[in-house]
């Protein structure tokens, strides 16, 4: 078993590195990664689904060069198989969000056989003999609607056998879920066990909703969290107050959220804090979050996460956030002065 509470408060998430959105050379995606290594991060998420294995083949390269002892956690995913696109497709184009030369396409699938090829694979790609930690992809009704009981029941009948399989043979350290949703982790902890959730997005600045039942059922499971989307799809990145288009979801920003966040942004300016350092701090306050990892594609965007994380936040800030109900008053808030 990895011990989750050494992964790091910012930990590396490697969407980017496989060509989200754009298109990246292989020397940026290298030069952020190894400028990850370089500033401390210790622990690197990435999927087959980024880039069709591109994420994968870069991360496992950069890391065979920093890191020829293997000390970096790993995370990776399974749920999603590879299959050869048609010929003819236009490797240019922006293919499930993503502009990769890699002739695959992403397919999910859940059983077991799917599973532990996916797992091979992975392995193979990361040139590591052990994945820390193995999460299974986008399970939920939020990326399968209807047809969720469907893909639950293949999960349960067949990929959960194999987390516990591959875990029990010591070639995966810890088995969880990387979904953006709270309602299927609970649907699968009231039958099985996992030892993780990397959820993304559903615990922020901007949406504490978790609180509810999620994270107490997680304190009494002794399941950890790893964060992922602390920026809600980038608003709380950018915020709203300098103009331009802004996304919630993954979606452009509807007006209530564009609301919300301007009252946020504008108490952090008024506290002389970037809204991005409290977003991305906000939620390692939470006893169960272990860490947070933005999604990075420079070295630049590798240095400025560290200077957010190491921002200093004043303890009336986030008074002033509970105040005006603009954050949980119920939610665990950064406390510096615990800090060594």
């Amino acid at each position: 078993m990895v011990d989750l509470t050494a992964l790091g408060r910012l930990g590396f998430g490697a969407g980017s590195i496989g060509n989200l959105y754009r298109a990246l050379s292989d020397a940026e995606a290298h030069a952020t990664v190894l400028a990850a290594w370089e500033a401390g991060l210790r622990y690197f998420d990435t999927a087959p689904h980024y880039g069709f294995g591109l994420s994968e083949k870069r991360l496992g390269a950069a890391l065979a060069e920093a890191d020829p002892h293997e000390s970096a956690i790993i995370s990776t995913k399974v749920g999603r198989r590879l299959d050869p696109v048609p010929a003819g497709t236009d490797l240019s184009a922006l293919r499930q969000a993503f502009v990769t030369p890699e002739p695959y396409e992403s397919v999910f699938d859940y059983s077991y056989d799917a599973v532990m090829r996916s797992f091979e694979a992975s392995r193979h790609r990361l040139r590591r003999e052990r994945i820390d930690i193995l999460y299974v992809h986008d399970l939920g009704r939020m990326a399968h609607g209807e047809d969720h009981p469907r893909r639950f029941a293949e999960f349960m009948e067949g990929g959960y056998r194999a987390l516990r399989e591959l875990r029990a043979a010591g070639v995966v350290r810890a088995v969880g879920l990387g979904v953006n949703e709270t309602e299927v982790c609970e649907e699968v902890m009231a039958v099985g066990e996992i030892d993780v959730v990397l959820l993304a997005g559903r615990y922020t600045l901007l949406e504490q909703d978790a609180l509810a039942t999620f994270l107490p059922l997680c304190q009494q499971r002794d399941v950890k969290i790893v964060l992922g989307g602390p920026y809600n799809s980038g608003i709380l990145a950018k915020g709203v107050r300098g103009g331009g288009e802004v996304h919630y979801d993954y979606q452009p920003a509807p007006a209530h959220i564009v609301e919300r966040v301007g009252a946020i942004e504008d108490i952090c300016a008024a506290h002389g804090v970037p809204l991005a350092a409290a977003a991305l701090q906000f939620p390692l306050a939470h006893p169960q979050v272990v860490s947070v990892i933005p999604g990075m594609n420079s070295p630049r965007q590798v240095a400025q996460a560290v200077a957010l994380m190491d921002t200093i936040i004043p303890p009336a800030l986030w008074r002033d956030l509970q105040d005006r109900q603009l954050i949980r008053a119920d939610a665990p808030v950064p406390d510096h002065s615990q800090e060594a």
